[in-house]
Parts: structure tokens; sequence; C-alpha cells
């Protein structure tokens, strides 16, 4: 018996001959495509480690031409064929759903193997996805960008130009307040948020940011030109957010509090030391502006059963 990825297994039953089981191979654990696989099972959607028994057998991926590529698809319970047709102008370009994957998990630090192990799938799936050309099911890339701490919208590169939330909400949602803590939590210790402040001319503007968490002190640098340098020695708010288009849920949190510029030589050097990232915006961002909060608050919408 020799299987590739994307290939079906299907466990007969032993009186009638009829299919009992059948499930996707999502894993090779031998280089000639022997047992044993790592099935993603139809009935259950999870994965064991299979040793076939004379009532199972391979279904192959056919091709629809001699030039077309095998895609494994861990979440369809059927076999698939992948047609060579030009796609939609609406499609994602081939390839690109693997990039952004191998870009998100080297961003949060995850080892292939990691990254499987939250996602639920097969190590050698992942790496497929990521080398490849594929177009991995939905149910797929909602684990996947569960696993990254990112969303579908952006592992498909859609909605890059449209704000969030443009998906359905909840049919039972629920708002719920967090603590101080959970906000500190959330936060993190960079990311991109938004300032409100006062521009030169007296009207209100919202700016945003990176941010870095230093001290309890949420940091940015920026121009002393710029519209955010009016932030200094004055009292702010500045929010962050987190909105998931694919599950209709997220959470923001905002901060409150002084605003001032960190002018101190040692500490503006320990901060561009720490720093994760220079200034989305680019250009020359030299000035450091420290807020300290007073007051730290946030909600989070999530289905009511959990």
């Amino acid at each position: 018996m020799r299987a590739h990825l994307g290939d079906q297994l299907v466990v007969e039953s032993p009186a009638t001959g009829a299919a009992r089981r059948d499930g996707e191979i999502v894993g090779l654990h031998h280089e000639d495509g022997t047992p044993p696989y790592d099935v993603r099972w139809s009935d259950t959607d999870e994965v064991t480690l299979v040793f076939p028994g004379p009532d199972a057998h391979i279904h192959h991926l056919e091709h629809e031409q001699s030039v077309a590529t095998r895609e494994p698809r861990p979440d369809t319970h059927q076999a698939e064929t992948v047609s060579t047709a030009p796609r939609s102008p609406r499609a994602t370009n081939p390839g690109d759903i693997g990039r952004r994957v191998r870009v998100e998990r080297r961003r949060q630090g995850l080892s292939l193997v990691e990254a499987a192990r939250r996602a639920v799938m097969s190590p050698d799936y992942l790496a497929y996805l990521e080398d490849q050309p594929a177009d991995p099911s939905l149910a797929t890339l909602i684990r996947l960008a569960d696993a990254l701490g990112t969303t579908v919208a952006a592992l498909r590169g859609g909605g890059m130009d449209l704000p969030p939330g443009q998906g359905y909400a909840l049919l039972h949602p629920r708002l719920r307040d967090l603590a101080p803590e959970e906000c500190h939590t959330l936060l993190s210790t960079h990311g991109v948020g938004r300032i409100s402040v006062s521009a030169s001319d007296g009207r209100p503007a919202i700016v945003p940011v990176n941010y870095e968490i230093v001290d309890d002190a949420i940091v940015f640098r920026t121009a002393p030109d710029s519209v955010a340098a009016a932030a200094a020695e004055t009292e702010v708010a500045f929010e962050v957010d987190h909105v998931d288009d694919a599950l209709s849920q997220g959470w923001s949190v905002l901060a409150v509090g002084p605003a001032s510029v960190v002018t101190e030589p040692e500490a503006v050097r320990r901060l561009a030391q720490q720093a994760h990232t220079t200034p989305w915006a680019g250009g020359e961002r030299e000035m450091w502006v420290s807020i300290r909060p007073t007051s730290l608050t946030g909600r989070r919408i999530t289905p009511a059963d959990q």
C-alpha cells in the first residue's frame, strides 16, 4: 500500500464491503508512501495515526489533466481534483496563501512543527502549504489563522483596502468588560495602535502608530513635526483592537493617561535597542513619546456560550 498527501483512506465493512469510514491522508511517515499515515477522519475531523488493515484501501487523487498539480485538502471528506482552468479574477493568486502563512509563522517565532500542532494538522501538510500553490479549505484557514494570531482575511490577502468587520454579527453575541490585567495582556509587547490627539489647528485627530510596552508604559516614536507628536505633554487616549472577520468576534483596549517626550539619552538608546520594528511610515522618527496609563479598560465580543 502506497499513498500521497491528500489521498483518501477508505475502511470497508468486512460484511458488506461498503465504506464504513473514510478520511484524508494529511501526513506521511515514509518517503515511499507506505504506512502508517496521519488521517483526518471525515466523521470526527480528528487526526489519528493509522496502520491500515486488510479492510482498508487507498483512493488516489486523479489529475484532470496530465499537467495538473495535486493539492491536499485535509478538511474535505471526498477526494478532489485540481482543475487547470483559469481562476476567476477574484481568486487568490497561487502561492500567496502559503507565503503569508510562512511570514506569520516566522513573525510569531513558531517552528513548523509547533505551528502545525496548534493548527491541528500534519507538519507535512503545513510544509506543503507553505511551499506549493495550494488552495486550503476555509476550515483549515480558520485553524491556521487562530494558531498564528491573525485572520482568515489576512492569510487570503483579501480586504486589504477595506475596514475590518465586513462579516455578519454572531447570532448570539456576548459583550463583556475586560479586567485591567487582561487589558494589559492584550496590549502585549508591541503592535499597531491608535492615538487620539488635538492637531495644530485645534481639531481632533486619530493617528495609527507602531508601539511598544516598556515598564508598563506605552511608547512610540515619531517625528517632532508630525501629528502624533502633538500628544507630548498632554493627556491622551490610546486604543488597540483586534477584529476576527471569520468568526465575527474581537476585542478592544483603551488606555488613557499623560504623554511625555523621553529625553534621557540612555532611556532613548534602550528603547531603540528593544524596539521590535521601525515605524512602518518610514523616514526619520527618533522622537520617543511615553504614555503612562491611569485608566485601562476594554471589551470583548464572543459567542454567548464562551
